[in-house]
């Protein structure tokens, strides 16, 4: 469960950066690490104490996939897209990771339980196709591993 947003943590992560606009992918980093997302609220302050307008801070969390808006679920499963994944396998593996999930690409499910997301590239394409369940990258993910990785996190 994502922390609750508090505007004075807020205004302490921002000013650990110097609260300086070129920083702003950082102070994001940051946010999400402690929020796990981007809320409008957090948007506004941003901008405000760096002096800069709310739509360049929304313009860099909707550019980079790193960023989200709304809070995730409880686990985040992210499944790479890349070149190298594609061609051993990862469309497939999305197309049965929604299934099984029971979630859309880009979605979280509606009990909160999982987020699926895509990635392109976890630096992991020797090993393709690759999956990340709550920030741990497996390598060599089929259909049935997936199904297991699953069960080790606590099920789908």
């Amino acid at each position: 469960m994502p922390a609750k947003y508090d505007a004075q943590i807020a205004t302490q992560i921002i000013n650990n950066f110097g609260a300086k606009p070129e920083l702003l992918v950082q102070i994001l980093h940051a946010f999400i690490e402690r929020y796990s997302y981007i809320s409008e609220e957090a948007v506004r302050q941003i901008a405000y104490e760096l002096n800069i307008s709310r739509a360049d801070v929304h313009g860099v969390v909707s550019f980079y996939h790193d960023f989200r808006t709304t809070p995730p679920g409880n686990r985040v499963v992210k499944i790479c897209q890349a070149e190298s994944c594609q061609a051993m396998g990862s469309r497939e593996l999305t197309a049965y990771a929604e299934k099984t999930l029971g979630v859309a690409m880009n979605q979280t499910r509606d009990d909160g339980e999982v987020t699926l997301e895509p990635v392109y590239c976890l630096g992991n394409c020797a090993c393709s196709p690759a999956v990340m369940i709550d920030n741990k990258v497996y390598g060599r993910v089929d259909t049935g591993r997936f199904a297991d990785l699953l069960e080790k996190h606590g099920g789908a």
